[in-house]
């Protein structure tokens, strides 16, 4: 059997539904589903499908199977949640996706004002669930921790995150304003300081507000989260996005991002930024890793197909690239870098009509200043269309010289490499630089100035923009065995003991939990010794044993007045289905072949 440490499964969480009646009251469900998310995405070795490729699903009325098999899920997870007054109740149910089998189910009425307890018991007992289905990994005592005291407070930060969440600048408008009463109830509440960073780098990057109005804000909040709780994952990718975005600064960025994963390691976002700093510093196998880990969390995301696209492009595989970014753009037509690095495929190979003629089509209202300008320079460089180039670039060249023009200067020194002007784009480079342009360090790798890479001063620059990446990230090194050897031979023999002598597995509602305190052994040493000594996890292990009860009760014949699923239920099944599934899947035939097989019929 191979090592659960060396396999992760992998759960979806749908959006859990709305029962209370008030379309107004959505946020609150979303928000419980989120929450459960980000706890279980704490447990090594348990991949947890993210936000968006989840929410992808919402309100579709799919088979649980087709969803399972987009998302290559091992078992899904679906709820509901009703809020009434100052009451809650959640349900839920794990349903194991191969076959479409319901292994367990769940209802919790609890007091709201105990949300977090609420959280934290249920994401604690879908994990212990999944660990008895699925096999071996470690739990902590809690997943969910008390973000705050002021239960109105918690409610405005749900709301503000679920209009963030619809990423346009009116519902990032009102998501401030809803951050802002949330920290006026609780100052020192962390993640509502983290969303108002959030809201005002958005506004910063999409030059909707003020450019350094926006960062300004933004620097403000995140350096408020991070004084409060400096280990907070969403803080660390803030700082990574301000130090690349507005100081240039490659390396803190990377630190930052890198910092975030470590923190939270399904974080789709800090996944997406690192394999970002990886491809436009030339790391792209370290690109290609990350991508790999996004694509398993956050497969239906458009950003995440956007970054396949990119990374194909980085790497000069064209073709693909360009199949990718016309996904892209059928998912959103108004994907801007979709538009843009679309258009730098078409360049590459060598099909400038066609470029020309797609930019043209670019939407009017999506154009970000200079940069279809910046294009357009470039395409009739490389058509060799001297009067246009001209005219192009003389209009790039006087929008370069203003300070903010990050866009203009990327684009200038693109241009001049495809002209085979090198002494003039170095030259333009160390102005550049001095105007700390983040714009330009996305581009300095790009394959359009391949002309550039064979002059000494090009690995130079390169070493000064991208410095060393090597052992920033943290080194994984394989745990030890929970248990040696001798610890695991005692516990072994404890074990078997008391199964042969108590007969736990007859107990229907028997979990890992209670089993383990019975026999007293820690959860997670019982789970260890169940998937890595004995080769079976939980519900295999006591179902086996409650098998084996149940073939010498229906063998003999003082027990023919009594029905299957009545020996099913007496050898401590609680489920008609869960009993046949486990009785095919031991014995490989059901209980009525396996009567006849021994020559007993009831």
């Amino acid at each position: 059997m191979d090592k659960f440490n060396k396999i992760e499964r992998k759960i979806v969480v749908l959006p859990f539904v709305n029962m209370s009646g008030d379309e107004e009251l959505e946020y609150f469900s979303d928000g419980i589903t989120e929450e459960i998310i980000n706890a279980l995405a704490r447990i090594e070795h348990l991949k947890v499908t993210s936000r968006t490729s989840s929410f992808y699903f919402k309100n579709k009325n799919l088979p649980i199977k087709q969803i399972a098999e987009e998302l290559n899920a091992d078992a899904i997870l679906e709820g509901s949640v009703r809020l009434a007054a100052q009451t809650i109740r959640i349900t839920a149910q794990l349903i194991h996706a191969e076959d479409d089998f319901h292994f367990w189910s769940e209802t919790w009425d609890r007091k709201l004002e105990n949300i977090f307890e609420i959280q934290d018991e249920v994401s604690l007992h879908i994990a212990e669930k999944l660990r008895e289905q699925y096999g071996h990994f470690e739990i902590q005592d809690h997943l969910v921790e008390k973000r705050t005291e002021n239960i109105d407070a918690y409610e405005y930060f749900l709301k503000a995150r679920f209009h963030f969440n619809k990423w346009n600048p009116v519902d990032a408008k009102t998501a401030i304003g809803l951050y802002e009463k949330a920290i006026a109830l609780d100052p020192d509440h962390t993640d509502s300081w983290v969303g108002l960073s959030d809201a005002w780098s958005f506004f910063a990057v999409t030059e909707l507000k003020p450019r350094e109005e926006a960062w300004r804000k933004s620097r403000e909040y995140m350096d408020k989260a991070y004084s409060l709780n400096p280990e907070n994952a969403g803080v660390h990718y803030q700082l990574a996005n301000y130090a690349f975005f507005y100081d240039a600064d490659f390396q803190q960025a990377l630190k930052h991002a890198i910092r975030s994963i470590e923190l939270k390691p399904n974080y789709p976002e800090a996944q997406q930024f690192v394999s970002l700093m990886y491809i436009i510093s030339g790391e792209k196998e370290k690109a290609k890793q990350h991508l790999e880990i996004l694509q398993s969390i956050d497969p239906l995301s458009q950003e995440t197909l956007f970054y396949r696209a990119y990374y194909f492009y980085r790497t000069e595989n064209y073709t693909e690239a360009l199949k990718l970014f016309d996904d892209c753009l059928t998912q959103n037509p108004n994907n801007v870098p979709a538009f843009i690095v679309r258009s730098y495929c078409l360049l590459k190979m060598e099909r400038y009509n066609e470029a020309i003629d797609f930019l043209e089509k670019m939407p009017e209202e999506i154009v970000v200043h200079n940069e279809k300008t910046g294009t357009l320079c470039l395409v009739y460089i490389l058509k060799k269309d001297k009067n246009k180039a001209d005219e192009f670039f003389s209009e790039l060249y006087q929008e370069a010289q203003n300070p903010g023009a990050f866009q203009a200067h990327s684009y200038l020194y693109m241009a001049y490499a495809s002209m085979g002007k090198t002494e003039d784009a170095f030259a333009w480079l160390d102005k550049a630089l001095k105007m700390k342009s983040s714009v330009l360090m996305l581009n300095y790798t790009d394959p359009l100035t391949n002309n550039l890479k064979s002059d000494a001063r090009y690995r130079k620059y390169k070493s000064m923009l991208f410095f060393e990446t090597e052992n920033l990230e943290m080194q994984l090194n394989e745990k030890p065995p929970i248990l040696n050897e001798e610890t695991a031979d005692i516990y072994t023999e404890t074990l078997n003991r008391f199964i042969a002598e108590e007969e736990p597995f007859l107990i229907p509602n028997l979990s890992l939990r209670s089993l383990a305190e019975q026999v007293e052994i820690h959860p997670n040493k019982l789970s260890w010794l169940l998937n890595e000594r004995m080769g079976k996890n939980f519900n295999e292990f006591i179902n086996f044993y409650r098998i084996e009860y149940f073939k010498k009760l229906a063998l003999d014949p003082g027990n023919r007045h009594i029905s299957l699923i009545g020996l099913a239920y007496e050898s401590g099944f609680n489920s008609k289905t869960v009993f046949n599934t486990y009785f095919k899947k031991e014995t490989g035939m059901t209980p009525k072949e396996f009567l006849k097989q021994n020559g007993s019929a009831l």
